[in-house]
C-alpha cells in the first residue's frame, strides 16, 4: 500500500482584478516566487473570477470582455506558468452577477444551450477545476445536473468546488443559491472537493472560531469546509486584523488536523502587502498553516515557507459570541469599475 501523504491546508486566492486604473497588469507570478525567501507563497490554488455566461450563448465574459480579448494575453501565459509550479488554477463561475445560474438550470435543451461555451472555455484554457459561486436561485436537481455534466466531461481530477457564504452550511434558508448545500453534500459530495465558505459580508465571521466549530458540530467533512476571508476592508465588510486572524486560523488547524483551508477574496490589495505586494497574504497563511498533519494531499499543493518575522501568533482566546452577524450587502469590485 502506498504511503498517505501529509495533509497540508489548501491557500486559495480570487484573481478577479487583473489591473489597476491606469490600465497595469496584476501579475501572479509573485505567488510563485514573492516568498520572504524567495520561493513559493504556500499558495496551492488560484481562482480566475469572474466568468458569466449571458443571454448570447456565445457571448461568454470574463468579468466584461470576451476571455480572447488581448487585454488577457499576459493573464492567461502567467497561468500556465502557476500550473507549471503545481499550482491548481480553477475559473469562478457566476457570483454577484445574476443569469449565469439562471440560464444553466433551465430545461435540458437550454442547459446544453448555455453549458457547450463553458465547456469549450475550460477546454480552451485548460483550466484545473471550476469553482461554482451561485448567488441566486437554482434547483438542487439543476446544480446536480451541472456537477454531473463537469464530472462526465473532464473526468476525476478536474476540481469543482461551490462557495456558498458560511451560514448555508448551517441553515438552508440563510442561503443565496435557492438549494440545500447538506443535502448536495450528500447526493454529490464524492464529486465536490470542497466549499469555499465565505466567513464574512454578514454571512460568518473568522473573528474566532466559533461559527466554524458550529459547521463542524454539523458534521460537515474538515477537509471540505475552507474559510472565506476577505483580503481588505475595501473588499467587504468582515475583515480580520492579522494579529487576531493569525490566532485564529492557527487555532482552527491545531484543532482539526485535516483543516480545509483558507481563501482570499481577493488577490490584488490582499493584506499585509496591499497592492504593492499583496501576494504577502498568501506567503502568510502558507507560513501558518505549512505544517500539517497526516491525510489526503490537497490539490495543486505548493511548499510553504517560513513565517515571516512581523507576524506573532498568539493562543486563540475566548469566544465571544455564539450567532452570525445579521447579513449585509456586498458588491464585487472588478477592475472594470475604473475604466
Amino acid at each position: 500500500m502506498a504511503p498517505i501523504p501529509p495533509h497540508r491546508p489548501r491557500v486559495i486566492t480570487y484573481y478577479q482584478t487583473h489591473h489597476d486604473p491606469s490600465g497595469k497588469f496584476i501579475s501572479v507570478l509573485p505567488l510563485v516566487n514573492g516568498s520572504p525567501t524567495g520561493g513559493p507563497t504556500g499558495i496551492t490554488h488560484v481562482i480566475l473570477a469572474a466568468i458569466h455566461i449571458n443571454e448570447d450563448p456565445a457571448a461568454i465574459t470574463l468579468n466584461d470582455h470576451p476571455p480572447s480579448h488581448p487585454r488577457f494575453d499576459t493573464l492567461w501565459a502567467e497561468l500556465r506558468v502557476l500550473q507549471a509550479t503545481s499550482v491548481t488554477v480553477m475559473g469562478m463561475l457566476g457570483g454577484a452577477a445574476a443569469g449565469t445560474y439562471a440560464r444553466l438550470g433551465a430545461d435540458d435543451a437550454t442547459f446544453e444551450i448555455y453549458y457547450a461555451p463553458l465547456r469549450d472555455l475550460i477546454r480552451q484554457r485548460g483550466l484545473d477545476g471550476l469553482d461554482l459561486d451561485v448567488e441566486e436561485k437554482m434547483s438542487l436537481s439543476a446544480a446536480v445536473r451541472l456537477v454531473d455534466r463537469l464530472r462526465r466531461d473532464f473526468g476525476p481530477g478536474f476540481v469543482i468546488s461551490f462557495a456558498p457564504v458560511a451560514a448555508a452550511l448551517l441553515d438552508p434558508r440563510a442561503n443565496l443559491s435557492g438549494f440545500d448545500y447538506e443535502a448536495l453534500e450528500v447526493m454529490r459530495g464524492a464529486e465536490i472537493s470542497f466549499y469555499n465558505a465565505q466567513f464574512y459580508c454578514g454571512w460568518g465571521s473568522a473573528e474566532d472560531a466559533v461559527m466554524y466549530q458550529y459547521i463542524m458540530a454539523k458534521g460537515w467533512p474538515p477537509e471540505k469546509v475552507v474559510v472565506g476571508l476577505v483580503t481588505n476592508p475595501e473588499n467587504g465588510s468582515g475583515f480580520v486584523d492579522w494579529e487576531r486572524l493569525g490566532a485564529v486560523v492557527a487555532g482552527i488547524a491545531a484543532g482539526n488536523p485535516r483543516f480545509g483551508g483558507v481563501m482570499g477574496w481577493e488577490y490584488f490589495n490582499s493584506l499585509p502587502g496591499g497592492r504593492e505586494r499583496p501576494w504577502e497574504w498568501a506567503a502568510m497563511m502558507g507560513a501558518i498553516l505549512g505544517g500539517g498533519a497526516s491525510g489526503v494531499e490537497p490539490e495543486g499543493q505548493g511548499k510553504a515557507t517560513g513565517l515571516p518575522g512581523h507576524l506573532v501568533i498568539e493562543d486563540e482566546g475566548e469566544d465571544e459570541e455564539d450567532s452570525a452577524p445579521v447579513p449585509a450587502p456586498f458588491t464585487y469590485f472588478s477592475d472594470s469599475d475604473s475604466e
